[in-house]
C-alpha cells in the first residue's frame, strides 16, 4: 500500500512540474506533447489546425506517458494512462480548457482559442492507471522522426563572412 502511494505522488509531483511529457499511444511512436495536470490526470489538446497532433490516442483505449526532467530533461518516471476524451462544451471540458489556455503559448487566436478548441480539436485526460514501469537500464535513445522542419545542408559559404565580419564604423 506505501509503495502505491509514494508511486502516485511520484507520478503526480514529477508530472506537474514537467511542462512536457513523452506520450504513445498502441503502434505509436512516443511523440513529446505540452500538457497540464488537472484534478488528477494529465491533460492535452491536439488534432486540430495549429494544435500538437495526438496520434493513437482514442476514447477508452491506454498510453504510456514518459516524464522528463525539467531541469536536465532526463526520465524521471514512466507510468500507464487510460485516455479519456472531454465532449466540448462539458462541465468537465470547459474546467479543463480554462487551465490548458493559461499554459497555451503563441496561440494564433487569443481569447477565442476556447471555441476553436470545441470546434476543431480534441481535449483528452491522460488518468493514471496505477502500474508505474521501472527505469530502463540503457538509454533507449532513437534517431529524431522524419520532419520536413528540419534540413541536413551544408552551411551556405558566406554565411560565417556576413556573421563574423567587424562592422565599420561612420
Amino acid at each position: 500500500m506505501t509503495s502505491e502511494l509514494l508511486d502516485q505522488a511520484l507520478v503526480e509531483e514529477a508530472t506537474k512540474k514537467s511542462g512536457l511529457v513523452w506520450v504513445n499511444g498502441p503502434g505509436v511512436p512516443p511523440r513529446a506533447v505540452w500538457h497540464v495536470w488537472h484534478e488528477g490526470a494529465a491533460c492535452l489538446v491536439g488534432d486540430g489546425p495549429g494544435e500538437q497532433p495526438l496520434p493513437g490516442l482514442t476514447d477508452g483505449g491506454f498510453a504510456d506517458v514518459t516524464v522528463r526532467s525539467k531541469d536536465k530533461g532526463g526520465r524521471l518516471v514512466s507510468w500507464s494512462a487510460k485516455v479519456v476524451e472531454l465532449a466540448p462544451g462539458s462541465e468537465a471540458w470547459q474546467a479543463t480548457v480554462a487551465e490548458l489556455k493559461g499554459k497555451r503559448l503563441n496561440a494564433p487566436d487569443g481569447e477565442a482559442m476556447p471555441e476553436r478548441w470545441g470546434r476543431e480539436c480534441r481535449v483528452l485526460r491522460l488518468v493514471p492507471t496505477g502500474s508505474v514501469a521501472p527505469l530502463p537500464d540503457g538509454s533507449l535513445a532513437e534517431a529524431p522522426l522524419p520532419s520536413p522542419a528540419t534540413t541536413r545542408q551544408p552551411v551556405p559559404a558566406g554565411l560565417p563572412r556576413l556573421l563574423f565580419r567587424k562592422r565599420r564604423r561612420k
